[in-house]
């Protein structure tokens, strides 16, 4: 487009009428005033961390159930007016949110209590220190004054798998080291096995209270839905039926609210963007396409670098092969790229676990075969659209090194 056409269409851009009133409404990250049907669980929590309040320590908390289930909006909006009430009475609360999805901040131990010692006004270097003085740095910090901390980790597992469960451990012992403050854990996981694989003293330590919560219905997540978009977009802006269908899906999907709001949001985007009086049902049926493939592409962005390279043999093994093949097959080229990349091939049992794990997410299809006497063998194929497969290939490459 040359500089005079672009110049056109963004002037055409800024006095459209837009359908969106406020977007930010739509994002996870909002926080609206009123949380629809989680009353209870906002009750439970501020049950357990209102002791805080008059200077006692909180019970560690352990919250789990699927993504999009409102735990991080309970929490943040529960600890927030707790946070509000402290500041009007000058009381010595504390609150610390940490996400320990976030690379550079809880990926590995002395990240994570660097990060903390950061909390209380101790910069520490990003490398270099034992960790052992880092804790040292982060306990004299906080230790400074008489204060309650509650301490939020919000997807606790993605921590404990990256940096292992010694170092909560740690932190729910970190109230024998202290003389004047006390802190407390609230724990967020999507995960909801997450505490079967802890070690048995974290997990007595870590789970003094639980809670678990339950998915949407259809019927919860359109009142969600309703009082997002009266608030994301302008009146009459969404046509009937939207909003039922869009609940209904991510009804179909773990009742997740997360997915119904970035599902309504796309869409609303893409209505937008074609200049539609209306977000109607087309647009909800192209958003969920367009959803469907980012989510995949980041799925294999993301994938350990052994996931990696099973799954690029598997794309060459289709390419070579048109009709389904076999575990075998999968494993001798696997081989090849583990040369390629100079990786250390894993035994053909753990490559058929990995093929295992990218069949129940829906990246391939596996189906059991009998060879009679020979035993049983899995025939593979990619599930994904065909139109697809060729930037699965390039993003596989890049994160191999092979491009």
């Amino acid at each position: 487009m040359e500089e005079k056409g672009l110049v056109n269409f963004f002037e055409q851009f800024l006095n459209k009428r837009s359908l969106f009133t406020n977007k930010a409404a739509l994002q996870s990250s909002y926080a609206p005033g009123n949380i629809p049907h989680r009353d209870i669980q906002i009750s439970q929590v501020a049950n357990v961390l209102a002791p805080a309040l008059k200077g006692e320590k909180p019970s560690n908390l352990f919250i789990y159930g699927k993504t999009g289930t409102g735990k991080t909006l309970v929490v943040k909006y529960t600890t927030d007016q707790i946070a509000s009430i402290s500041q009007q009475r000058t009381l010595p609360v504390k609150i610390v949110y940490i996400n320990c999805k976030l690379k550079k901040v809880a990926d590995t131990e002395y990240r994570l209590v660097a990060q903390l010692s950061k909390e209380f006004g101790k910069d520490v270097p990003p490398t270099g220190l034992p960790t052992d003085e880092v804790y040292r740095i982060f306990f004299s910090a906080l230790d400074r004054q008489k204060q309650i901390v509650i301490l939020v980790l919000d997807e606790i597992d993605e921590l404990i798998g990256k940096a292992g469960d010694e170092l909560l451990y740690n932190l729910t012992r970190i109230n024998q080291e202290l003389k004047l403050a006390q802190i407390s854990i609230v724990g967020i996981s999507n995960d909801l096995s997450f505490t079967d694989n802890l070690d048995p003293r974290v997990k007595s330590s870590l789970s003094e209270e639980e809670l678990v919560f339950a998915p949407y219905d259809a019927l919860q997540l359109q009142d969600i839905l309703r009082a997002r978009s009266s608030v994301a977009f302008r009146q009459d802006g969404v046509e009937f039926g939207v909003i039922e269908k869009c609940a209904a899906r991510a009804a179909n999907d773990n009742g997740d609210a997360r997915r119904a709001l970035e599902l309504l949001r796309v869409a609303g985007e893409l209505a937008d963007r074609t200049g539609a009086e209306k977000l109607g049902l087309q647009h909800l049926d192209q958003a969920d396409e367009t959803i469907e493939k980012d989510r995949m592409l980041e799925l294999i962005r993301t994938q350990p670098k052994q996931h990696q390279a099973t799954l690029y043999a598997i794309v060459k093994a289709c390419k070579q092969k048109k009709e389904g093949v076999f575990t075998g097959e999968i494993y001798d080229v696997y081989q090849t790229v583990c040369e390629q990349t100079k990786q250390r091939p894993l035994t053909q049992r753990r490559v058929s676990d990995i093929i295992a794990e990218f069949d129940m997410l829906g990246l391939i299809t596996a189906k059991v075969i009998s060879k009679g006497r020979y035993g049983r063998t899995r025939e593979i194929s990619l599930a994904i659209p065909s139109q697809n497969e060729q930037r699965m290939q390039s993003l596989l490459e890049e994160g191999l090194s092979l491009a």
